[in-house]
Parts: structure tokens; C-alpha cells; sequence
């Protein structure tokens, strides 16, 4: 029994190590949010039996939860370098005929060849419609539109775009060679109820899950939200240092494990050999 016992502990060990080293190897991956292995306990025993005369028949993985922690925020001046603070994500939507819906903590957005903004994967930023004043009309995501980057003003074809500027609270405004300024929309923010529920799709990207609940849409500094930062990248939220000693208790796990193994190897043989 002894043996299965550090059998279950050399597994949990392994997957240990496999949750940490993913997260040293995104240090360096924008909006990454680490993870965490979660362990607990396996006992058996029959209703008669008394609990007090029986040992734990090892370790069992629980799951492996993901830690949506604050990252630092890395200044790059670059008006399309957006960063959250706070608890929300950056609605995305993919290039059809996919048209999915995601969420996203990775703010590092360009601008494709149809002016649309897109994020590193290429799936489109969406803006909610406001007002003159900035306050978005609508939270509903059926309303939400993907964000183009004007060329001209409306109003005047042949005053060209100037400048691109977003607000804390996600306001997208454009300034056009006439002195115009328009606000072409909000970035369409969401937040869930179960955070650690979300299915991570890799690059910074979830999806909402039936138990995460479904995505509550809002502009940036309404709620849980947070604000954005415009000229800003969210870095990873690992801790090097407290990954790295991690990491030395996860291997002097999977060695203890290793060596009871060897142990009860050498126990049995040693009864097979007195046996013979």
C-alpha cells in the first residue's frame, strides 16, 4: 500500500512542478495570471472500521486554480498599449466566420490593414456606443461594434485624422486636421461572478463558462471594472522568487516521494528473499 501511496504523492509532485514551471516560462507574457495546484487528501475506510488504526492512502489533485492577481503595469507610451486596473477584461471578438466572443487581460492592440484594432491574435476590439459626454448608451453586448480607427471626419471628408486618445474610463476620441472631436465609442469591458471559473484559451484569452456566469458588459470605472490605462501593458503576475522557491519544495516533494518508492522496493524484496 505504501507504494501507491508515494505513487499518488510522485504524480502530485509532477503536477506541481508542471503548474509552476508554466508560470516561470510566462514571466514575460502580457496579461498572463498564474496558477496554482490545489491538493487534498485520500481516505477509505468501511463504516465499522475504526478511523484512529487506518493511515491515508495518499495525495489527489483538486484542481489547479488560475490567481487573476493585479500585474504590474509597463509604460510604453503607446496610445494602443492599454492596461486594466482593476478586475475587468477587454472584450475581443475573433475574425469571421468565427465571430467568438473572448475576454482578454492582453491590451497590446494594432491596427490591421482595414483599420480595424486587434489584438495579438487578431481578434477585434469592441467599443460600446455613447454619448457626447462620453457615457455609454448601452452595456448590451448585442450593441457592441468593432473598433475602427476613422480615416477622415464624417462631417468633412477632407479633414484627416490627427490623433487617437482613451480616457481612464475607455472613451475613444478622435481629433481630425479641422479642429473636430468626436467620441467614437467606450471599450466594452466585462467582469464575472466566478472569476476562477473562466476557461483560459490561451495569449490572455478566456471564455466565459456556466459557472463563471455570463459576462457582465459596462465601460471602464463602473464597478469591479477597474480603469484603463492608456501607454500601458499589464505584466505577468508571477513573483519569480516565490515561483523559483516553489519549485525547490515541488522537487524535494518529487525526491521524498521517489525515495519511499525505492524504499518499499527494497522492504519487498528483502520479505521475498526471508521467504525463500
Amino acid at each position: 500500500m505504501s507504494f501507491f501511496t508515494s505513487l499518488s504523492g510522485l504524480k502530485a509532485a509532477q503536477t506541481d512542478l508542471n503548474v509552476i514551471s508554466n508560470n516561470v516560462a510566462n514571466t514575460n507574457s502580457t496579461g498572463f495570471k498564474k496558477s496554482r495546484a490545489l491538493f487534498g487528501d485520500l481516505f477509505t475506510a468501511s463504516p465499522t472500521q475504526a478511523t484512529s488504526s487506518i493511515a491515508g492512502q495518499g495525495v489527489r489533485l483538486n484542481g489547479i486554480t488560475q490567481q487573476f492577481t493585479q500585474g504590474t503595469m509597463q509604460p510604453t507610451d503607446k496610445t494602443l498599449d492599454l492596461a486594466i486596473a482593476g478586475d475587468g477584461f477587454f472584450a475581443v471578438k475573433s475574425q469571421p466566420p468565427g465571430d467568438a466572443l473572448t475576454f482578454s487581460r492582453n491590451g497590446a492592440f494594432t491596427v490591421n490593414d482595414d483599420r480595424e484594432v486587434v489584438d495579438t491574435i487578431g481578434s477585434k476590439a469592441q467599443l460600446l456606443p455613447v454619448d457626447a459626454n462620453g457615457v455609454a448608451t448601452s452595456t448590451n453586448a448585442a450593441d457592441m461594434f468593432d473598433f475602427v480607427i476613422p480615416e477622415f471626419d464624417p462631417l468633412d471628408p477632407a479633414a484627416l485624422l490627427t490623433n487617437i486618445a482613451i480616457n481612464n474610463e475607455g472613451v475613444v476620441s478622435a481629433t481630425f486636421s479641422n479642429g473636430n472631436q468626436m467620441n467614437i465609442g467606450a471599450l466594452a469591458m466585462a467582469s464575472f461572478s466566478a472569476l476562477e471559473s473562466l476557461r483560459p484559451m490561451g495569449d490572455a484569452h478566456w471564455q466565459s463558462t456556466g459557472d463563471s456566469g455570463p459576462p457582465q458588459i459596462n465601460q471602464a470605472g463602473s464597478g469591479p471594472l477597474g480603469q484603463v490605462r492608456s501607454g500601458y501593458l499589464e505584466l505577468a503576475n508571477v513573483d519569480i522568487t516565490e515561483e523559483l522557491v516553489s519549485l525547490i519544495a515541488a522537487q524535494r516533494n518529487f525526491q521524498a516521494n521517489a525515495q519511499a518508492i525505492e524504499t518499499s522496493s527494497t522492504l519487498t524484496q528483502t520479505i521475498m528473499n526471508l521467504q525463500i
